[in-house]
């Protein structure tokens, strides 16, 4: 690299801090020549504490021309320095530890640091070889969890990481295993703290290094050349994630280092269809790491986002589709048309869904991709002996609990709205059988009243259908009993039990009134509609006619429920404040339908006896 040094003005050349640097730099070279290393990393310490001056003189006083002019003065001796000719090795391998942190630290003052620690860095991987350099450059890169401005810091040494890799000429896999977590925590810890503007340069490093990872690929045969690429894929989809998360979504133009890394997945073998349905971090990362996989797991905890998020990207842009070589059109209609492989798909997008840190658009354009694969006319073959499904339900299921937490905190109807058709589709898909466990585990694992309603309100709707398409078998068929057409998946008594959670809670006591309002309102409606229906049919498929189950929501649910409602009511209806206008509002309806679920409870115990 070429480095433009600016002339040494007469006040540096002339100054004290010349003098002091060039008395420093002359100590380190006679100390290595006389062989007394001790006294040579005492030198050395003395050359860090100076340059660390002239650091804190200068970020202490940012708008001091001075001070930054001085230091650049500083690197700029160092530099002509490093680059003599004449330099013996022994004074290049006793300042290639300390000094590329050092350089690096002044790049949080200016831009125009940039290129003289790089090019710093440079000499010492000719002088001092790639595999000497790499633990170096690896330790500097550690050492940025101590910098303020750790993303400018860490740019230097990324670019020094890259080089290596390429000049590495024995071992090249074992040495960039060894390197590749320690870049990807530092690049993870960075990427959630800095600002936007100060990262685009060093994922841009980033992605030098990996595409350096794949020149080295591409020298490599057989075992080697297959690890590496995993490795890479590894590296290039945790890179995805972090770079997703941390800038600004932009509709009508794709970030560059999405392009590339899009390109590299794919030279990884990364299909999008791979992606989002068996991409396993797990055993990738068995295979690259073996042993040393539960020790560097932590670096990939957002691989698993970044495969999903680089399926979002090609939805999102066809010029990156295009880059990747996928065809979108042809990955949607097979998801669409393998329930199997949809499924895989839903619990893989969940990740960009539940990633607090990434921008409201991706999880968007994660939820319209969504209702591409689940809306309309989508396979669903039932097959109620289908040993497999419980696999793949618990997937489903954090799925669904992402889809609702976007529900619930979404900024924007729109896509609240859209949210909660994918809701609704992802149930429909899910068999009758294990559909009703699916929702009263939403139910019990939900804190919001309102979702907890929404809930309930599907399983009423669900029952509904069941006995809507009950009817109309038996109309079809009319000497048959209408029993027998009763899809029981939800007519059940666990329905009944899951009116008891909502209207006499575990913990005891009647329900928290009136923040739980929108939950015990559903719940009610519920109980109402289920007896009524039983009543209707002469049926008791739930057991909610039997005369212990009527005591039993009469004394503990209804009447205490009553006793709660009435009182709240009492206490407010006088009070003309908002609040208390609010609250009697919020139970009106409550009230009317606890009434009437009450007189019909009592209805039919007179019929009982």
């Amino acid at each position: 690299m070429s480095v433009s040094v600016e002339p040494e003005t007469v006040s540096f050349r002339d100054s004290e801090i010349q003098n002091n640097l060039r008395r420093i730099l002359e100590s380190c070279s006679k100390l290595a020549e006389t062989g007394d290393f001790h006294e040579s990393e005492n030198t050395v310490s003395e050359l860090v504490k100076f340059l660390d001056s002239l650091l804190d003189a200068a970020v202490s006083d940012l708008d001091s021309e001075r001070a930054e002019n001085e230091s650049f003065e500083a690197i700029s001796e160092i530099h002509r320095y490093i680059c003599s000719p004449s330099l013996d090795q022994e004074v290049v391998d006793a300042l290639s530890f300390d000094l590329p942190k050092s350089v690096s630290k002044f790049v949080v003052i200016s831009s125009r640091f940039l290129d003289l620690a790089i090019s710093i860095i440079d000499q010492f991987i000719v002088k001092c070889g790639p595999r000497d350099m790499l633990s170096i450059l690896c330790n500097t890169l550690g050492y940025s969890s101590k910098i303020t401005k750790a993303a400018s810091y860490m740019i230097p040494p990324l670019a020094g990481l890259s080089k290596v890799f390429i000049s590495i000429q024995r071992r090249q896999f074992e040495q960039v295993k060894e390197a590749v977590p320690i870049i990807l925590n530092v690049l993870k810890a960075v990427s959630l703290e800095s600002d936007e503007a100060e990262l685009e340069d060093v994922f841009d490093k980033a992605v030098e290094i990996a595409n350096s990872i794949y020149e080295v690929c591409n020298k490599l045969e057989r075992d080697a050349k297959e690890k590496l690429r995993a490795l890479l894929g590894l590296y290039v989809l945790q890179c995805m994630a972090l770079v997703s998360a941390s800038i600004s979504y932009n509709a009508s133009s794709c970030p560059s280092s999405v392009l590339q890394l899009s390109q590299i997945s794919s030279y990884c073998g990364l299909s999008y269809l791979n992606l989002v349905t068996t991409y396993d971090v797990e055993t990738v990362a068995g295979s690259v790491f073996g042993e040393d996989k539960d020790h560097c797991i932590g670096c990939l905890s957002h691989v698993k986002h970044g495969a999903a998020l680089s399926v979002v990207w090609g939805h999102v842009s066809e010029e990156v589709a295009l880059t990747a070589k996928e065809d979108l059109i042809a990955v949607k209609d097979e998801l669409r048309n393998n329930q199997t492989k949809r499924w895989q798909a839903i619990g893989m997008l969940k990740h960009v869904l539940s990633f607090v840190n990434l921008p409201w658009d991706f999880k968007k354009h994660a939820i319209d991709f969504l209702l591409c694969i689940t809306d309309g006319g989508v396979s669903r073959t039932y097959n109620e002996e289908h040993s497999e499904w419980s696999s793949y339900m618990p997937s489903l299921f954090s799925g669904l609990q992402a889809v609702k937490m976007v529900i619930m905190y979404a900024p924007e109807p729109e896509l609240r709205k859209k949210s909660f058709a994918v809701l609704k589709e992802v149930l429909a898909d899910i068999p009758n059988s294990q559909r009703f466990d699916i929702l009263k585990a939403l139910i019990t694992n939900t804190d919001s009243s309102s979702m907890i309603a929404i809930f309930i309100d599907l399983v009423r709707k669900e029952m509904h259908t069941a006995i809507c398409s009950s009817r109309s078998r038996v109309k079809d068929a009319p000497q048959m009993d209408n029993k027998e057409f009763l899809d029981t998946s939800f007519w059940n008594p666990s329905v009944i039990e899951l009116v008891e959670l909502v209207l006499r809670p575990p913990q005891g006591g009647p329900p928290s009134l009136p923040e739980e309002s929108d939950a015990v309102l559903s719940a009610l409606n519920l109980y109402r509609f289920v007896l009524m229906t039983e009543s209707a049919e002469k049926t008791n498929y739930t057991g909610v006619l039997s005369r212990n189950s009527l005591l039993k929501a009469y004394n503990e649910w209804l009447l205490p429920l009553r006793t709660l409602v009435t009182g709240i009511i009492t206490e407010n209806k006088n009070d003309y404040d908002e609040l208390a206008f609010d609250t009697v509002c919020t139970l009106n309806p409550l009230e009317l339908v606890l009434y009437r679920c009450i007189e019909l409870v009592e209805e039919k115990l007179k019929q009982s006896t």
